[in-house]
């Protein structure tokens, strides 16, 4: 019967996270299965709007963010997700989330839900379905290459870490437990980054490779954002190495948009028009998220690069920071030298609608996952400059399957115009990115695929509602 089951969704504070979690909801809810998304009021807010006729089976549960006494001057006021705060804040954004433990367990015991469903920061979400008897599974977010990368829990801690993981350099050749060749590993400059933010005193006294380990030490099953169509070898060797069923639940593409007329806001009317006029598959999306603060030099050696590409682009990006106003973004008279050619907009995006829209033919773009699925469900090829945590391997994996170039970069993680331009230029009209550009079109027919993916849910719904009458 529609909502016998009842399951409760909790994911990290961050909207590369979050989205994710509320798209799985939604499935899950259009497959019957009753879903309580736990998360803070202000990032409730501002997750997309729920489909009326789902509205029923999902109840949005608001748990207040308190930060300790001492930790409340050192988190910015009103800060409740990543996006809010510089990364030197994480550790109070961490702290402050694993308060939410004494609440969320009181409305477990309240509701007894059949399953937990958690991220991998939240540790402590492991206690409290031990106490209340409510079985815990672990949904990432990633691709299972990432999720193999990572490794089985035995080497996220302890002396199991030590050996396998000892440095940064560790980090960037393909693990001793990859069964064939890949290409799966972090850059130097990724790793330096990376290794002290997974294994290193984050402040709480629970780095995140610990976390994650008693996560997947604790849970009945793990979920992953990928498909077999897509990643077979990589979902298999994740798979081998679990005590627990590994289980692809599709990709959740999000819904393509079905019309123009959503977009109603007054400079993306003209831009839209402008994009009316470019040829099919002529021009570059350029997007880097809400997460990826790039600097000034970023920015500008990103400007320089489409100048020299000479192709027609559309750069949907943030005001960063640093800058004063939207003039102190670019460099000087960039808007002049490309005008015609290309379109910038400060602010808010209708990446869907962009992405759709047929005169697009790739996108330069930090290669996370999320994003790479909204891409490549279009067809469009991939420029890839990844910035935080999973993109370089991301970026890594796409490489690998042909469907993207990554931009080269020095040994310190620099770029330069010159070399964001040669990106472009190969992967959008080269000859030798025809290759490339094929195989982004092949794969739209599993990434945009409905059908597969719905089915996807349909299993891993029918697994959840199997599991939760034997386990009642």
């Amino acid at each position: 019967m529609e909502g016998e089951i009842h399951v409760v969704m909790v994911p990290w504070l961050a909207f590369g996270h979050m989205i994710p979690f509320f798209q799985l909801s939604i499935a899950l809810a259009k497959a019957g299965i009753r879903v309580s998304f736990v998360s803070t009021p202000k990032n409730i807010q501002r997750l997309p709007k729920l489909p009326p006729n789902l509205a029923p089976l999902i109840t949005m549960v608001e748990l207040p963010l308190t930060p300790a006494a001492d930790h409340r001057r050192l988190l910015p006021e009103g800060a409740e997700a990543t996006v809010d705060i510089p990364p030197e804040k994480m550790q109070f954004l961490k702290a402050a989330f694993d308060l939410m433990e004494e609440p969320f367990k009181q409305f477990v015991a309240k509701t007894r839900p059949d399953w937990i469903v958690v991220d991998v920061i939240s540790h402590w979400t492991a206690d409290v379905a031990r106490v209340c008897q409510v079985p815990l599974l672990c949904f990432y977010a990633y691709p299972a290459a990432v999720c193999a990368f990572l490794g089985p829990s035995e080497y996220l801690a302890g002396d199991g870490r030590e050996r396998v993981r000892p440095s940064p350099e560790s980090k960037t050749l393909p693990p001793e437990w990859f069964s064939f060749p890949s290409s799966i590993a972090y850059r130097t400059h990724e790793a330096i980054l990376v290794h002290p933010g997974l294994y290193g005193n984050n402040g709480t006294g629970k780095p995140d490779a610990d976390r994650l380990a008693k996560i997947l030490e604790s849970c009945h099953a793990i979920a992953v954002r990928s498909c077999i169509e897509f990643e077979c070898e990589y979902l298999n060797l994740f798979a081998g190495f679990n005590n627990v069923p590994v289980i692809p639940v599709g990709l959740l593409p999000p819904e393509p948009p079905k019309e123009r007329e959503t977009v109603t806001d007054g400079p993306w009317t003209e831009i839209f028009e402008w994009l009316d006029q470019q040829p099919p598959s002529s021009v570059v999306f350029v997007g880097f998220g809400s997460e990826c603060k790039l600097t000034r030099e970023q920015v500008h050696e990103i400007s320089h690069g489409l100048e020299l590409s000479n192709l027609p682009f559309l750069w949907a990006l943030r005001k960063p920071n640093w800058a004063a106003d939207d003039l102190d973004i670019f460099p000087s008279d960039f808007g002049g030298r490309t005008s015609g050619r290309g379109k910038v907009c400060i602010g808010w995006a209708p990446q869907m609608e962009i992405l759709g829209h047929k005169s697009i033919g790739g996108s330069l773009f930090h290669s996370g996952w999320g994003s790479v699925i909204e891409t490549l469900q279009f067809g469009h090829c991939l420029v890839l400059l990844p910035c935080i945590i999973d993109q370089g391997l991301n970026a890594r994996l796409l490489v690998e399957k042909g469907l993207g170039i990554e931009v080269e970069r020095r040994e310190d993680g620099s770029f330069t115009g010159n070399d964001i331009a040669e990106s472009l230029k190969r992967a959008m009209v080269s000859e030798e990115g025809q290759g490339i550009r094929a195989r982004a079109r092949e794969a739209a027919a599993v990434f945009g695929d409905r059908k597969l993916h719905d089915q996807y849910i349909a299993d891993f719904a029918e697994y959840l509602k199997h599991e939760a009458v034997k386990q009642g």
